[in-house]
């Protein structure tokens, strides 16, 4: 694929900003903007009318890309596809990227916010030349996003490991904040639940506090590695920034897996990392996701 074939715009929808660019064929970006993320009518305006003036600089769009805060439709096969659902950000439920960008007449890929980072780390950060990479990010929630093969893996819908039930530790009957599950892990170690819990950010945090959140996010490492055998499994978000976090995670994984996955009984630093992109994840990731658009649609 050349850049005869035209160029790819690219989207990072967060819950404060977007971030558009626009890539040449081999990812290269040569164009990107910021944009407040308002309401969905001005946001999106805002987005397509960039996107045309870009495209009128640099070229032809040929394919674009979405890595959008969710929760997300990203079953094609769904009506509202596309579309963000019960999301807690005011005006943006049912929102639908499919229908603002749909004009565009090319194809398109929509997923995640943090399938679109784990896809950027498989491609040139933390997870590179890796065949399974993990993505999880730990801030005001916490979504997982599993690539493998180059491919973001997901069923009738992504990944909500953030929403499953870890085992309590000893003595912490706190019920959570979740919603819809109370103590899951979203409802125990998101950066709210922290808040919420202590009064503090966990960068704050005592030692027993971080041992406590790293045990809970050790649980889903431990079932992630279980269920999907990753070559390696990135930890990103503000929490996850905390001091000593991502050690005690590794540590703890270690001991749950209790040396039944001897590829994940050594020193787990190699297998738990930082990300290694930071915030230019989500739109390589975006580009990316525009590209195999565009290859699958030219098989």
């Amino acid at each position: 694929m050349s850049d005869e074939d035209g160029l790819i715009g690219a989207i990072e929808a967060g819950g404060t900003k977007f971030v558009l660019g626009l890539a040449r064929a081999d990812g290269e970006l040569i164009d990107t903007h910021r944009l407040p993320t308002t309401t969905p009518d001005e946001t999106f305006a805002a987005m397509t009318s960039w996107l045309r003036a870009a495209a009128d600089r640099h070229g032809r769009i040929a394919a674009l890309g979405v890595a959008s805060f969710g929760p997300l439709r990203t079953d094609r096969s769904a009506s509202d596809w596309g579309t963000i659902t019960t999301t807690p950000k005011p005006h943006w439920s049912g929102a639908s990227f499919a229908r603002a960008l749909g004009p565009f007449g090319v194809p398109l890929a929509i997923d995640t916010d943090v399938t679109g980072a784990a896809l950027g780390e498989w491609l040139g950060g933390a997870g590179a030349g890796r065949g399974t990479v993990v993505y999880t990010t730990v801030g005001t929630g916490i979504g997982t996003g599993v690539i493998s093969g180059g491919r973001p893996l997901a069923g009738s819908g992504h990944y909500e490991a953030g929403h499953i039930r870890p085992a309590r530790g000893a003595g912490d009957d706190w019920p959570g904040i979740c919603p819809y599950h109370g103590d899951c892990l979203e409802g125990l170690a998101s950066g709210p639940a922290i808040m919420a819990r202590w009064e503090h950010d966990l960068s704050a945090g005592s030692a027993q506090e971080i041992g406590l959140i790293a045990d809970y996010l050790a649980e889903m490492h431990a079932a992630l590695v279980l269920l999907h055998m990753p070559d390696i499994a990135i930890l990103g978000g503000g929490v996850a920034k905390a001091p000593g976090l991502i050690e005690a995670v590794r540590a703890k994984t270690r001991a749950k897996l209790a040396g039944y996955v001897e590829s994940w009984d050594t020193d787990l630093g190699a297998h738990i990392v930082p990300p290694a992109l930071g915030d230019l994840a989500g739109l390589a990731g975006a580009v990316e996701l525009g590209r195999q658009a565009l290859c699958e649609s030219a098989a």
